[in-house]
């Protein structure tokens, strides 16, 4: 099945900040955890940047999640 060109993108912006939010944490907590930017997890999760798996890789560990559950919408609220 072929994704659009921005829906994964889309799937994972919307995972983080339900995830982050479901922890009851701010950008700079999540930011903190994972060792980015707080700024850069704002673009992320409004879905602006094309991210890497090594991002990627920080942030499921940093929410204690699996890169699978991470992109696993049916895993949502």
């Amino acid at each position: 099945m072929a994704l659009k060109e921005r829906e994964g993108r889309d799937t994972l912006a919307r995972r983080i900040r339900e995830l982050r939010l479901a922890r009851g944490w701010a950008q700079d907590r999540l930011a903190e955890e994972s060792g980015l930017h707080r700024t850069y997890i704002g673009a992320i999760e409004r879905s602006e940047h094309n991210v890497g798996i090594d991002t990627i890789a920080k942030l499921a560990n940093a929410l204690k999640i699996s890169l699978k559950d991470l992109f696993d919408e049916s895993k949502s609220k």
